[in-house]
């Protein structure tokens, strides 16, 4: 009998097990050389936790607020497309597991799963839609108001995918259109809109709800994204899969912290595989985080349950994690928190 699955690694171990070879190369892959991918998990490594001793952590609680909603941890399931990919109920089994564990999911563009009917397999639980622009912009349109009136609180526009990266991976395996069973809204593989601009960001600002920019790396962005009115930023190199030779999203978190300064909210995503990795994010600026391959591996391996599980898993690693560095909720996490040089201790 194999062992219960211990954190992300055995769940991304066991998907691979269980999905198809396309599947696998289409969630796994990166851009280039795949530099970006490696360093995204690799940089965490290069910030050591400072912990504070002596502090009264009978009683942590991992929650904490994003927009205006309370979840469950610090850690938002990240839009992934043709999550049928992985497991035949795709985005609904994604949006029950969110639900059971007490988070928001966000929903990509390009799911397998019309906005609605993601809406309706977890009733009641927050959720946020991923915007796409599409050369039609009546797709763009369609997509947004169907997500707005299903009851999204947020939506998240993607700035870093103005045409596809190239993905070395898929296009060895032959993975470069999308699959006749899907059913899917546009085609990110032909139909994405290069002129993409701050124009189509004060468009979709338009439909009436909060906006964040999610592919933001640099300062000079940051403070475009929050002079432009947008909610927050999410720091994202698209989990690598863009341009590859950018930095990991932890190196470059600071940075953009310092442009937002306060004026909007600041998430990031890529990378994280462990609740360690979420106290480095916040102790760096981050509000919460975004994981998108490591719940995505409890789906391929288990469904639904296997979403629910490796958030719980994560839950679980940010309790400990905060009462071991002295802190009783992620908002006692800070700056003092973590170091990237040699220390004593």
């Amino acid at each position: 009998m194999n062992p219960e699955p211990l954190n992300v690694h055995d769940y991304e171990r066991l998907a691979r097990e269980r999905v198809s070879d396309d599947a696998w190369e289409y969630l796994r892959g990166g851009a280039g050389d795949e530099t970006t991918l490696r360093a995204n998990c690799a940089a965490f490594e290069r910030w050591q936790l400072r912990p504070r001793l002596l502090v009264d952590v009978r009683n942590v609680d991992t929650r904490t607020t994003v927009l205006g909603t309370e979840i469950a941890l610090p850690v938002v399931i990240a839009p992934v497309a043709l999550q049928k990919l992985m497991h035949p109920d795709g985005e609904a089994a994604t949006a029950r597991g969110a639900a059971a564990a007490g988070t928001i999911m966000c929903l990509s563009t390009s799911a397998t799963m019309r906005p609605a009917a993601v809406a309706a397999a977890a009733p009641g639980a927050p959720r946020w839609f991923q915007v796409y622009v599409f050369n039609d912009r009546g797709i763009t349109r369609g997509l947004i108001e169907e997500a707005r009136d299903s009851g999204y609180s947020a939506l998240a526009l993607t700035i870093d995918a103005p045409i596809l990266g190239r993905r070395e991976g898929t296009l060895r395996i032959g993975f470069t259109t999308l699959p006749d069973e899907l059913e899917v809204a546009g085609d990110i593989f032909r139909d994405l809109d290069a002129s993409v601009s701050w124009r189509d960001f004060e468009w979709i600002a338009g439909f009436g709800l909060p906006v964040l920019l999610k592919g933001v790396l640099t300062a000079e962005d940051a403070r475009l994204a929050v002079e432009h009115g947008a909610a927050g930023v999410v720091v994202s190199n698209h989990g690598g899969r863009q341009l590859d030779g950018v930095p990991a999203t932890i190196d470059a978190l600071e940075e953009v912290g310092e442009a937002v300064d306060g004026r909007g909210e600041i998430l990031l995503d890529s990378g994280v595989r462990r609740g360690i990795d979420v106290l480095r994010a916040l102790a760096l600026g981050a509000g919460a985080v975004l994981a998108g391959r490591a719940p995505i591996w409890g789906l391929g391996a288990r469904g639904e349950e296997g979403v629910a599980d490796v958030l719980r898993l994560l839950r679980e690693e940010v309790a400990l994690g905060l009462a071991l560095i002295g802190c009783r909720s992620p908002s006692e996490v800070t700056r003092a928190h973590v170091t990237t040089r040699a220390w004593n201790g």
